[in-house]
């Protein structure tokens, strides 16, 4: 089956060198309507992939040009149409993805020297790269979102396709999930508290740095290997007692209160207000369990398993009394894919501890209590599964598969749309190309004119 997708378009950092020294004589290569497509943006974007070990499929000097003109055609269209984007929205793409380039460097001075500039002329550059990716999403949404399917549009897709076409579906697993989680004994949580309280007043003292001991003693890993630093969050993006603390601070010099959350307790240092984001760093503790409380939680598991095991109770009824998983507690205790809004889960989808228990077991069979990681939480909770369903690797058909038959197909017409439309719009934009620049085998030939 043929693979869906959208042209994928390259968006150039402006200004972003990988190299400062780099010197760039630039002259127009394309002429798309009125706007031009220079030389220095294809370099840009070239040297770009090869640094990041990520080449372009093909001659990037006709791949990458032809992907760029492309982009302009979305954005002159939407221009036309009046689209527009949230600005909270772009400011708040621009934040994650500087986040991210921080998260996958190393830390802010790193990432500055990684693209040659400063993290606020690089929030520039990429101020307007994510406003055009964020316009040409609406504008490909507007011309596709009202293509739809019948059931019998379904039907003739899934006939006219060959043997060796139908798509082979991995196994696939829907599971129910009782979780419980230890308590945690008040001398632990003490003794966790009192060690934050010891870091405050080491950095009120000037004996240390907070980063520095983020990096040591943080059990937020991700943060930790950057002293701390979140990167700049807007509320919606932190937990709500993060949120109340770490927004109402003032004096960058001084540490919150320890503040206690979902993910254990936190201390917190300001770094920065920009609006209503900020940028903080902290300190995260868990409080651990002892392997006694472990073994408690896991017997009182064990017996509300055995409960259901001779019907005395439902999985159901054990969900609804005992289980303190809230993402599933009001589901019957149904585990959700965030990946595809389904209660389906292929394995490998699964958290590993779940995979082990489940791979081998049979329909409507409930496991013995097992410890694993609570991948919201990323603490220690003990569990049983019951596998509700289970579906082995097959080849696609109708009766079990409709909706990914019908997201396939419906992904097709929308793929044959946009590509009919390019090649429209080819027609009818002024179209000039550099001869030094025209010798490719283009995606869309109709650039040539």
């Amino acid at each position: 089956m043929k693979k869906i997708f959208f042209p994928i378009l390259f968006f150039v950092l402006g200004a972003v060198s990988l190299n400062a020294q780099t010197n760039i004589i630039d002259e127009v290569i394309w002429l798309v309507g009125d706007e031009a497509i220079l030389k220095s943006e294809v370099e840009e974007q070239r040297l770009r992939a090869q640094y990041e070990g990520t080449p372009v499929q093909g001659n990037p000097y006709c791949v990458i040009p032809e992907q760029i003109a492309i982009q302009k055609l979305f954005l002159h269209q939407a221009a036309l149409d009046s689209i527009t984007v949230s600005e909270s929205t772009v400011a708040s793409q621009v934040e994650s993805r500087l986040n991210y380039f921080m998260s996958q460097i190393g830390s802010r001075e790193k990432m500055e020297e990684y693209f040659g500039k400063s993290v606020n002329l690089l929030r520039e550059d990429l101020r307007e790269v994510v406003r055009n990716q964020l316009i040409i999403e609406q504008m490909q949404q507007q011309l596709v979102g009202s293509i739809t399917s019948r059931p019998a549009d379904v039907r003739r897709f899934y006939n006219s396709l060959s043997a060796d076409s139908i798509p082979v579906v991995p196994a696939q697993v829907e599971l129910q999930v009782i979780s419980f989680e230890p308590p945690v004994p008040t001398e632990e949580i003490n003794r966790v508290k009192e060690r934050l309280r010891d870091f405050t007043e080491r950095v009120h003292k000037g004996e240390a740095e907070f980063s520095v001991l983020a990096r040591v003693y943080s059990e937020d890993k991700e943060s930790a290997a950057r002293g701390g630093e979140l990167g700049f969050r807007g509320r919606g993006e932190l937990v709500p007692q993060y949120v109340s603390v770490a927004f109402n601070l003032q004096d960058p010099t001084k540490v919150s209160r320890i503040v206690e959350s979902e993910f254990g307790f936190h201390i917190i240092q300001l770094i920065e207000k920009r609006g209503d984001r900020i940028n903080s760093r902290h300190i995260l503790l868990k409080p651990h369990i002892s392997s006694e409380d472990k073994q408690k939680a896991t017997h009182t598991l064990d017996s509300i398993s055995n409960l259901i095991r001779e019907s005395k109770i439902t999985f159901e009824q054990g969900v609804m009394y005992y289980s303190q998983d809230k993402n599933s507690v009001m589901n019957a205790g149904l585990m959700l894919n965030e990946k595809t809004g389904t209660s389906k889960f292929e394995y490998q989808d699964l958290p590993s501890e779940i995979a082990k228990v489940v791979y081998g077991m049979n329909i409507g069979e409930i496991s013995h209590p097992f410890g694993m990681i609570d991948p919201k939480t990323n603490k220690e909770v003990v569990a049983v599964v019951k596998l509700k369903s289970k579906t082995e690797n097959h080849k696609a058909n109708l009766t079990d598969d409709y909706q990914l038959l019908k997201n396939s197909y419906e992904g097709n017409k929308k793929e044959e749309f946009i590509t009919n439309w390019i090649r429209k719009k080819q027609k009818e934009t002024y179209i000039s190309i550099d001869p030094k620049w025209s010798d490719c085998e283009f995606e869309y030939p109709g650039w040539k004119k």
